[in-house]
This record gives C-alpha cells, sequence and structure tokens, in this order.
C-alpha cells in the first residue's frame, strides 16, 4: 500500500465480507456426481470458469439470466440441468457474512471511516443480500457488477466506482482476496490490500490511520 493517507476503505464481498468457498459448494451440492475433495478444485475452474471470461463472468456482468446459465453450464460440464440449476440457487445462502469482517466494518463505522463496496456480484445474490443482511445498511454506497454491466479487474469498473462514491481514487482503500483485482485497483490509483482475514489486514489499517484510537477486537 502506498500513497497518500486513504479516507475511506471499500470492501469486496465474496471472499472477504461474505463467505466463499466454491469447492465446499460443489462437494456438497454435487457428491452424488462425483465431485469430491480430490477433484473438486478442477470441478470449480470447470463450473464457474476464470473471473475474465466464460458463462459465470457474463452472469457478473448482467449479460445472462439464471435459465440460461444453467443450460450453459450444463452443456459445458455434461450434468443434469437440475443439478446445475441446484449448484445456482444454493449459493445466495452460501454467501453466509463472516462475523470477523463484519466487526471490522462496525468497528472502521464507529471510528467515523466512510465505507463502499465493490463487488462483482450477479443480480440475483446482489438482491438477496440487499434484502437479508442489515450489513449492508453501514456502506455509504456500492457497486454490484450486475447492475453496471462491469466486473473486476477491469479498468472501467474502479473509474465508474470512484465516480460513484465521489472519491478521488487516492482516498479509497480496497480491500480484495483476488490479486488480480489488487492489482487492478493500484494500476487506477486506488490503494489496495490484499485480503486473508479481518485480523491480518487490521495492522495497515491502524498505520493507514484508519483504526488510530480504537482498541484492538478482543481475541
Amino acid at each position: 500500500m502506498s500513497g497518500g493517507p486513504a479516507t475511506r476503505v471499500v470492501f469486496d464481498f465474496g471472499g472477504v465480507l461474505f463467505q466463499w468457498q466454491p469447492t465446499q459448494l460443489l462437494c456438497e451440492r454435487l457428491g452424488a456426481h462425483g465431485v469430491d475433495e480430490a477433484n473438486a478444485a478442477a470441478w470449480v475452474q470447470r463450473f464457474f470458469q476464470g473471473a475474465d471470461g466464460g458463462d459465470w463472468a457474463d452472469f457478473d456482468r448482467g449479460r445472462l439470466a439464471v435459465p440460461e446459465l444453467v443450460r450453459r453450464i450444463a452443456r459445458r460440464t455434461a450434468l443434469p440441468e437440475t443439478a446445475v440449476r441446484g449448484v445456482v440457487d444454493a449459493v445466495a445462502q452460501h454467501l453466509r457474512p463472516v462475523p470477523d469482517t463484519v466487526a471490522l466494518v462496525q468497528r472502521l463505522q464507529a471510528a467515523g471511516v466512510r465505507l463502499h463496496y465493490l463487488s462483482n456480484m450477479p443480480a440475483p445474490y446482489a438482491d438477496h443480500l440487499e434484502r437479508s443482511h442489515p450489513v449492508l445498511g453501514v456502506f455509504e454506497s456500492g457497486v454490484f457488477s450486475a447492475r453496471v454491466g462491469l466486473i473486476k479487474p477491469e479498468p472501467e469498473i474502479f473509474a465508474l466506482a470512484a465516480r460513484q462514491f465521489g472519491a478521488a481514487p487516492g482516498e479509497l482503500l480496497f480491500l480484495d482476496d483476488h490479486w488480480p483485482n489488487v492489482e487492478a485497483a493500484c494500476a487506477a490509483g486506488w490503494q489496495a490490500l490484499h485480503f486473508s482475514s479481518a485480523a491480518a489486514c487490521e495492522p495497515a489499517l491502524r498505520a493507514a490511520g484508519l483504526l488510530g484510537g480504537l482498541p484492538p477486537e478482543e481475541m
């Protein structure tokens, strides 16, 4: 992290504020179709494809509705459409808040830090999160990919988000668990941290003066 002082923190959702464990999800939902711990990683790539292309990226971008997504994945994977639909429908409930990150968000709010989010999130899941999780009310504003037709790590989504947040890029400190998104944020002039856990990123937030004066959370 470099540059001048950041004054706002921007959270990614999946893998940061909300659980995202696709290997676990596929093992749970597709065990009857031969998906287990030994081959789950390969199935994750096969089912979800890469973040920068494929059916799921089009879903993130808002270009595909669920029925067409299910048909395309079923054709690619030779899974029954009912099994694919079971995974797609299960994602919303799988995205559960991570308690330690929720606590960090609340402490940043208590410190007076302005909070935003930037998430690659298909429309059905974005709608579900807004309906189901009060923690979203803590954020001043946010960008879901499906609602703007852009996805991380495209530079355009970082420019759009900064405009929507009403902030200069250098004022924004982005927390994301995916390295290409961290690199893209930095290339866009943001500050960024690679997120592994709330506890691991807390020293950098303190060093940036964003948690100054608040006691560390009890372990």
